[in-house]
């Protein structure tokens, strides 16, 4: 480990020793595993995720399920606004991947050629599972979980310092959270006006108001705002749970 000799005195650059390091002492089958999860799996469960609390609350029902259905619909969309909010970012910080500055790293996946900060994979993990928490609390605990998960993968395999991760994270929280009022704004109608053509019962609700199915809905701040604009005055409920 001749490497771990040239950190210096960043605490950044020692971290990221110290997590990959666990990658040189570690099966190689675990390490394939680190990686697949990392890559892609993570990024799968996120939508899976987002698809559970979805189905739920499309079961349920209720007065809310249009608002509850556009919170959910903008936590994939914040992944992605956010993605593009970090294309400048990462032209303008221009910090080359770790393994490309830095000897006796056990990278994972090769080939990554790009800027390194900040990680796409935080930002867009993190983004949905901040989205889907303001959402739902349960769910996006799950999600927030994942993105937590993710960070540590990304620096376990090699491909970035742990700061890419932490903007990420950064980045992700501030698009999911700043524009979600806007954002609830805009989808709110879009999602009532499905609600009330054939496709309702499909994409909002599977049950009529009042059919006596109870719930707790967690609206976020955006689609409380986006409800009382319409009128309706939802109370505050789980979206799932």
């Amino acid at each position: 480990m001749a490497g771990l000799a040239e950190t210096g005195s960043n605490p950044d650059v020692d971290l990221l020793y110290d997590i990959n390091g666990l990658a040189k002492d570690a099966p190689r089958w675990f390490d394939r595993v680190v990686e697949v999860v990392g890559e892609y799996g993570l990024l799968v469960a996120m939508v899976l995720v987002v698809v559970c609390c979805w189905w739920g609350v499309r079961r349920r029902g209720g007065d809310d399920a249009a608002v509850s259905v556009a919170a959910l619909i903008w936590a994939p969309l914040a992944a992605g606004i956010a993605v593009l909010v970090n294309i400048p970012i990462r032209g303008f910080v221009e910090r080359p991947r770790p393994f490309l500055d830095h000897q006796g790293l056990e990278v994972l996946v090769s080939g990554k050629t790009d800027y390194s900060f900040v990680s796409d994979h935080a930002t867009i993990t993190m983004a949905m599972g901040v989205g889907l928490f303001v959402a739902n609390r349960k769910f996006g605990l799950v999600g927030i979980g994942l993105a937590l998960v993710e960070g540590f993968c990304r620096v376990y395999m090699g491909v970035h310092y742990p700061t890419d991760v932490v903007g990420g994270f950064a980045l992700g929280t501030a698009v999911a959270l700043l524009l979600s009022p806007l954002a609830m704004a805009l989808l709110t109608p879009v999602t009532r006006a499905v609600e009330g053509s054939g496709w309702g019962r499909v994409l909002i609700r599977a049950r009529r108001a009042g059919s006596g199915v109870g719930g707790g809905a967690a609206v976020v701040p955006g689609a409380r705002a986006a409800e009382a604009g319409a009128g309706a005055g939802a109370g505050e409920r789980d979206l799932a749970a």
